[in-house]
């Protein structure tokens, strides 16, 4: 099972008055992280993927810890923990870079992918669900989908991790 990892930048006006990071923020940041990894995925075979549309169906977000702005970007792992005909979830902890992390926040998310010229769900392609099963971590290992998983980075079908990058890049390591 591999996450994927993007690095999310703070900005100074995603704090509040209280000095920390407001808490609607944290549903900016995992749509950020959440938009960059479904993109990954390439239209193939006149499949528009997921760029052809999707909706949020639920958010669900623990608060562990306040996060203060800082120079620094945190770290967003993201992972699918749940496959269905027509929607998904993805699971989600923000913590800081290194191994074993300090934890702000954990999520996760329900995604339909919509048909915006029918204007209605659809069901997931065997493209979508191949590209999500690399990522599938539904907790039957007995690791479940919590911090005690993770994962420094993304391994990729090359031998390679990879670690997204606020701004597209890739950075890579051997595996």
């Amino acid at each position: 099972m591999s996450r994927h990892i993007y690095r999310c930048p703070l900005r100074w006006s995603d704090m509040d008055a209280f000095g920390h990071v407001n808490n609607a923020v944290f549903v900016r940041y995992l749509e950020e992280a959440r938009i960059d990894f479904m993109f990954r995925l390439e239209p193939g075979d006149g499949s528009p993927s997921f760029q052809g549309g999707s909706v949020v169906a639920r958010h669900e977000i623990d608060y562990k810890r306040p996060l203060v702005h800082r120079h620094e970007p945190v770290t967003i792992e993201s992972w699918v923990t749940k496959i269905g005909a027509a929607s998904l979830t993805i699971a989600y902890e923000i913590k800081e870079p290194e191994e074993g992390g300090q934890v702000y926040v954990t999520a996760s998310t329900v995604v339909v992918p919509f048909d915006l010229a029918a204007g209605r769900p659809r069901r997931i392609t065997a493209e979508e669900k191949s590209f999500l099963m690399e990522y599938l971590d539904d907790g039957s290992s007995g690791e479940g989908s919590s911090a005690k998983g993770s994962a420094a980075a993304s391994a990729s079908g090359d031998g390679q991790q990879r670690t997204v990058r606020a701004d597209g890049g890739q950075e890579r390591a051997a595996a």
